[in-house]
């Protein structure tokens, strides 16, 4: 019970005074011995996690030029201008940057796409409701009767 009343009247009482004349000891603790550990242990805390901040923000600044180098590649792709963020992030980074190998796969599979549709083939495939395979059978046909006409021909 005087728990009960030190608790409900030392709260009011604690509120009214403002708290004067009690200071707790702990508040000169240190950071380390706040968190139950040697100031050298702590040090040594302190200093693996600056480590694993310094490989967070490589990794980050080295995935922010991979995809401004993958930005940059789509630019020249088709020719929209260059972007000079990009171009930074790429520097910074250094040399290392380098595509993912699935990305390498997807460019190098749009090239080949883009290639085949330079061709006479690729235009034509690229319309709607064609057969490719009866158009190169008409072709073929309508060959065959070309040859089998200049052969009949008399001039030749």
């Amino acid at each position: 019970m005087a728990f009960m009343v030190k608790h409900v009247v030392g709260g009011q009482l604690k509120n009214l005074t403002g708290g004067l004349g009690e200071e707790k000891p702990e508040a000169e603790k240190t950071d380390a011995a706040a968190q139950g550990m040697t100031q050298e242990e702590f040090e040594q805390y302190q200093q693996q996690l600056e480590e694993e901040k310094q490989e967070r923000e490589a990794n980050f600044a080295q995935k922010k030029a991979e995809r401004a180098t993958v930005r940059s590649h789509f630019r020249d792709k088709y020719r929209l201008p260059k972007n000079e963020t990009d171009e930074t992030q790429i520097q910074q980074a250094g040399d290392d940057v380098v595509l993912p190998t699935e990305l390498a796969k997807m460019i190098a599979e749009d090239g080949q796409e883009e290639a085949s549709k330079q061709s006479v083939f690729g235009h034509l495939s690229s319309i709607q409701n064609v057969d490719m395979d009866q158009l190169k059978d008409k072709a073929q046909a309508t060959l065959e009767d070309l040859k089998k006409q200049t052969e009949s021909c008399s001039l030749m």
